[in-house]
């Protein structure tokens, strides 16, 4: 039982499912944001010009464009709160992922520099390509 949590946990904290999940949440999210501009300004906008005349603008327009903002200014906080949210779990998964593992050691170089010419060459050369000086 316990190797199944342990195959369990290396699956759902991989890279790939974890950007999948947030890509959904966030998803889901600016759908809502979509929506919301949608119902609240385009669809108004769009039935007052194929109704109305588009010049008068009565006290009760402005006051339902006045609610409309709002109802839109809600759901961009709420998307902007998720968004929020879902960074700081990511952060704070990462910074528990990361507790225990050692650094990684720097790699052994591959290069050297001419003393001659400053030039990056291979550690095993004899010569330099750039200048041609006999290396020791």
């Amino acid at each position: 039982m316990k190797k199944f949590f342990e195959d369990f946990k290396k699956f759902a904290l991989r890279g790939n499912v974890l950007d999948m999940a947030v890509g959904v949440i966030i998803g889901g999210a600016f759908t809502g944001i979509v929506t919301a501009l949608t119902a609240n300004f385009i669809n108004p906008l769009l039935n007052l010009i194929m109704t109305g005349t588009p010049g008068e603008i009565s006290e009760g327009v402005a006051w339902s464009w006045g609610l409309a903002a709002s109802a839109f200014l809600t759901t961009v906080i709420n998307f902007i709160i998720t968004a929020f949210v879902l960074f700081c779990l990511i952060r704070g998964m990462n910074k528990l992922m990361s507790i225990g593992k050692k650094p990684a050691a720097p790699a052994a170089p591959t290069t050297k520099k001419c003393p001659y010419c400053l030039s990056e060459i291979p550690l095993e050369a004899t010569r330099c390509a750039h200048c041609t000086s006999e290396l020791k």
